[in-house]
């Protein structure tokens, strides 16, 4: 049976497979260790029995003002634990968070221009692309803003689409 639980130090030195994926950016281990500290709570492993990680999310909670969002830095999953609802289940639980301990306006990601099943996927989990940015992807691919509106922006201010590409320039950073 697979469990959903808060990631610990301990799965740092299980997880090395989950990231294999192409699509799947990786890094190093303090960027983890960093996270793990400062959010916690938006930082979450599927775990099968024998402990095998299925997948993870990690995430963190940034901004000011309307601009107050959860975000998430990676999700991914498995190939062979894919299309089981997981990734679902990871992003509402940071969704979740953000929305009823941190009263965070939206959620935020980036993704892939390229990366068709998990726009999808997002697209299913009520996300829509605010913005592309271009050559967000090591200079090279485009990534997609997207964003879901929380139960604090009733008006779902934070969701209006961009009318053109930026780059990764203007992105604010907090």
């Amino acid at each position: 049976m697979t469990s959903i639980r808060r990631f610990c130090c301990d799965d740092l030195l299980r997880f090395a497979h989950v990231n294999l994926d192409h699509l799947t950016e990786t890094f190093n281990m303090s960027f983890y260790m960093t996270y793990l500290a400062r959010w916690p709570d938006y930082f979450h492993v599927a775990v099968a029995p024998g402990h095998r990680v299925m997948g993870y999310i990690m995430g963190k909670v940034e901004g000011q003002g309307e601009s107050w969002h959860g975000h998430v830095t990676a999700l991914t999953v498995a190939p062979e634990y894919r299309r089981q609802k997981l990734a679902k289940k990871l992003m509402t639980l940071l969704e979740d968070f953000s929305d009823q301990m941190d009263k965070a306006y939206f959620v935020d990601l980036f993704v892939r221009a390229s990366n068709t099943p998990a726009i999808k996927m997002y697209e299913k989990l009520g996300y829509v692309i605010y913005r592309r940015v271009l050559r967000y992807y090591s200079g090279e691919e485009d990534g997609l803003d997207m964003r879901k509106a929380l139960s604090r922006d009733v008006e779902k201010k934070s969701t209006i689409p961009y009318k053109r590409p930026i780059t990764a320039d203007e992105l604010e950073y907090d």
